[in-house]
């Protein structure tokens, strides 16, 4: 049975493609009109991998990607295949690991889940969760905005995320979610242990069973005249905030 291929697209996210799995880059498109030291650079990498280099214009690699946001380089790669369930990838975690984790419930938009996805790889998360019926998958504009994270964070998409994050609580996985309305700050509470973050969309934030199946609400603290942030913004404070309390840092 063959590999499927999908396209990706930019410095980032060719460039951790190249990196992690070379050998599942099938072709490379580049901006033929393009000469400036950093895509000399990142030619040289690529033939000095013996990757097959195809020289394109503008037009051409806009058809390819469905975007004008390429920077000149576009790849046909293999999928990676993921091989393994959530369970089992809590399971392989290294002894001493703490389990870090992001939910999304309701994010839609590729360049939300490409952006979390980055934050979530920054912070050290082990996997981002989201259900089947209500999440963007990981197309081209997500690999793109996530800068190589697409590649490098496990996502899973789950078919009953309600009973997912029971499951979790079964590991002694402690389920966090973020409201404007929870009766405590981020910063009032003990973030150190495993946790599973649930954050929602912007606006319809998470579904009302989501909310229902969290151990704990938090809210963020909202200083300004906006009522709340971005989901991946909000996934930043969460996650780096469970990493500076657990590195035992005081600011």
């Amino acid at each position: 049975m063959s590999v499927p291929l999908k396209v990706i697209f930019g410095f980032h996210a060719v460039g951790v493609r190249m990196k992690t799995a070379p050998q599942s880059v099938v072709e490379l498109h580049v901006d033929a009109g393009r000469r400036d030291v950093r895509m000399r650079q990142f030619m040289q990498r690529a033939q000095d991998s013996g990757m097959r280099i195809i020289p394109s214009d503008g037009l051409r690699l806009a058809k390819l990607c469905g975007s004008h946001g390429h920077q000149g380089v576009v790849a046909r790669v293999q999928a990676l295949l993921q091989g393994h369930s959530l369970d089992d990838h809590l399971d392989q975690l290294p002894a001493g690991q703490i389990p870090l984790l992001l939910v999304l419930d309701g994010v839609t938009d590729p360049h939300n889940l490409g952006a979390c996805l980055r934050v979530a790889d920054g912070a050290g998360a082990h996997a981002v969760i989201a259900p089947k019926d209500h999440a963007v998958g990981l197309n081209a504009t997500v690999a793109k905005v996530a800068s190589g994270a697409a590649d490098t964070v496990p996502y899973f998409m789950v078919t009953n995320l309600a009973r997912t994050l029971n499951e979790l609580k079964e590991r002694g996985i402690w389920i966090i979610g973020t409201s404007d309305d929870a009766p405590t700050s981020i910063y009032q509470n003990d973030l150190k242990g495993p946790i599973a973050w649930v954050l929602g969309a912007e606006g319809e934030g998470m579904r009302q069973l989501t909310r229902k199946t969290c151990d704990q609400l938090v809210r963020i603290p909202m200083q300004g005249a906006v009522e709340s942030l971005n989901v991946s913004v909000a996934s930043g404070v969460c996650l780096y905030e469970s990493l500076r309390q657990r590195s035992g840092a005081t600011a």
